[in-house]
């Protein structure tokens, strides 16, 4: 684990790996909210074996990542900015310079693969800057707040909750329950045991300032999912079966990037995969699937 300390001083805990293997495409990963980076360990593993090379992150107050004095102010865009802030600076730029200046390059991601918000993020900074990633895989996001699908919300009474217990505890527990299942967590104790581990990094007001950007009215990225088509190559999609109401919301989100490369004149088929008895993150506990899923696309 390293430490990126950001302008406002907020540190932001990341792995690089294989970093001075320039010729290892990168890849990106970006977490759940209540996932420290170490969630993706057995995918990293295989990446590795597949030539690639991988940036993991926290978002604030998960892992060892700081939070803002001011909890309400996280939004997706201040979550994208803290990712590129991190790609753009002299910690990341050296390994990707080669023969142009580390203080000039702005590094381009072969991959970034996100899932719930990690995966909305993804959509966000593809089109925040354009160009920077080539393959966007979008898993098991919702497309806005509570508040602009006009539904009940569903993420204020979790934080009250958690501030009432005064513990994450029970939080991780309904979240375990609500991702994975009484019967897979029975299934795979050890898997389930480590996850578990790394859900409870996650700080008390990690949880409100991300919730924070999920509540926020400024969390839409419906109008954006049907420009992705100039500002990444591929895209991909890919929800648990048993995600409760995602896999038909993520129907819709595909229908609209599709939309959009074939308004751009582009022969791109917009793929949507549903992981059979997955949850919220598939990578998890439809590990086997959703590695089959992923790897032929990351081949673009």
């Amino acid at each position: 684990m390293e430490i990126f300390k950001l302008p406002s001083g907020r540190p932001l805990s990341y792995e690089f790996t294989y970093k001075t293997e320039p010729d290892r495409p990168t890849i990106l990963l970006s977490n759940s909210l209540c996932a420290q980076y170490g969630f993706w360990d057995r995918v990293v593993s295989v990446l590795h074996d597949e030539g690639f090379r991988v940036i993991l992150y926290d978002h604030p107050g998960h892992g060892q990542s700081g939070v803002s004095s001011d909890l309400s102010s996280t939004t997706f865009d201040s979550l994208a900015d803290d990712v590129y802030t991190l790609l753009r600076s002299p910690d990341i730029t050296q390994w990707f310079a080669g023969v142009n200046s580390p203080s000039t390059l702005t590094p381009s991601l072969h991959a970034w693969i996100g899932v719930s918000m990690g995966a909305a993020l993804g959509v966000v900074f593809a089109v925040r800057h354009p160009g920077m990633i080539r393959n966007l895989l979008i898993c098991d996001t919702i497309a806005c707040s509570p508040s602009n699908a006009g539904e009940p919300d569903a993420f204020g009474p979790r934080v009250a909750a958690a501030r009432t217990a005064g513990t994450m505890a029970k939080t991780v527990d309904e979240t375990m329950e609500r991702w994975f299942g009484a019967e897979w967590t029975a299934a795979n104790a050890d898997e389930a045991t480590r996850v578990r581990k790394l859900m409870q990094t996650t700080s008390a007001d990690g949880f409100e300032t991300c919730i924070a950007a999920l509540k926020s009215d400024t969390f839409d990225i419906r109008p954006l999912v049907g420009r992705l088509a100039e500002c990444v190559e591929h895209v991909k999609l890919v929800v648990g079966e048993r995600d409760a109401d995602l896999p038909v919301k993520m129907a819709q989100m595909r229908d609209q990037v599709q939309k959009g490369f074939d308004a751009a004149g582009k022969n791109e088929k917009v793929e949507l995969v549903i992981i059979p008895k997955a949850g919220h993150v598939p990578f998890i506990d439809g590990y086997e699937d959703y590695i089959r899923a992923i790897l032929p696309f990351l081949k673009h």
